[in-house]
């Protein structure tokens, strides 16, 4: 038989999921990016990857749209929508790695910072004060520089710089938690630190890092796109990213070759965008003070 607490979960995961469907922007932008993690995952079904190679590339160089390549094709003869299916593979998985690292130190830093009080809360907050106050873009740039180029360079640059943000949010979350009296008698109880923030602070927490996850996807497409567009990335692979870099410095700009530099920068605003629609509307599903002011 299903447990009451399961049962209780699952009442609140479907609550959850007819809110969220109430939320037409939430919903457009979940549906977006389904339809664009089905197509990057089925890529190699769908496409044929000796495309990607150069030497057994066979179109003209920056040949417009056509009926045979219909996004025309980069300074190199390759298929621009063949390219734009793989670099979103590269770009989503550095996207969602980089996330899953920030937002691990993130809690992490928050929930210790907040439930262990004295000189371990003063120093993870200096620390944060530090990685705050420096912009995590430059970090994330003299890292890449100085480690071996390759998507997991990229995946450890964005998440060890990007986590303050978290780290703030959840510290500010647990503190309110820990305020509440069913926490003071877990304490009477017994509880030590482990029940207190596995079985109280941390399921409590989740729901919001859980909305503010979606947001940081976002942003660590943008900075892995950055730092591939600064040549900064795995040479080897394809990112929306490297190809507006490629687009920029074989002149593919002065030839007014457009359809080499709108699918990937069009794919970036594209998938940013679903992501912020997505978090967004977690947010005002799960922050009951956003609820009130619909």
């Amino acid at each position: 038989m299903t447990s009451p607490a399961w049962q209780r979960r699952r009442t609140a995961a479907t609550d959850l999921w007819r809110e969220f469907r109430g939320n037409r922007g939430g919903l457009a932008g979940l549906c977006v990016l389904a339809a664009i993690v089905v197509l990057a995952v089925l890529a190699p079904l769908i496409t044929d990857e000796s495309g990607l190679d150069v030497i057994s590339a066979t179109g003209t160089p920056l040949q417009p749209p056509s009926g045979e390549y219909w996004l025309g094709t980069d300074v190199d003869g390759r298929s621009v929508l063949l390219l734009t299916f793989w670099g979103a593979r590269v770009s989503l998985l550095v996207g969602f790695a980089a996330t899953v690292l920030s937002v691990f130190i993130g809690t992490l830093v928050g929930i210790v910072a907040a439930h262990f009080q004295g000189w371990p809360s003063a120093v993870l907050l200096r620390v944060t004060d530090f990685f705050l106050v420096l912009p995590s873009l430059v970090l994330a740039i003299a890292l890449s520089s100085v480690l071996t180029k390759g998507i997991w360079t990229i995946v450890l640059a964005i998440g060890v710089t990007s986590w303050p943000s978290t780290a703030r949010l959840v510290r500010a979350q647990t503190l309110t938690i820990e305020s509440r009296p069913y926490i003071e008698r877990a304490k009477a109880l017994g509880g030590g630190h482990a029940h207190l923030i596995g079985k109280h602070v941390l399921p409590a927490v989740l729901p919001l890092v859980l909305a503010n996850t979606t947001l940081v996807v976002g942003s660590s497409i943008i900075a892995e796109s950055t730092l591939s567009f600064l040549g900064l990335g795995d040479p080897t692979s394809v990112s929306w990213g490297s190809m507006l870099q490629t687009a920029l410095s074989s002149g593919a700009v002065t030839a007014g070759a457009w359809w080499y530099l709108l699918p990937p920068g069009l794919a970036i605003v594209v998938i940013v965008l679903s992501f912020t629609l997505v978090g967004r509307a977690l947010e005002t599903v799960l922050n009951p003070r956003l609820k009130a002011g619909r």
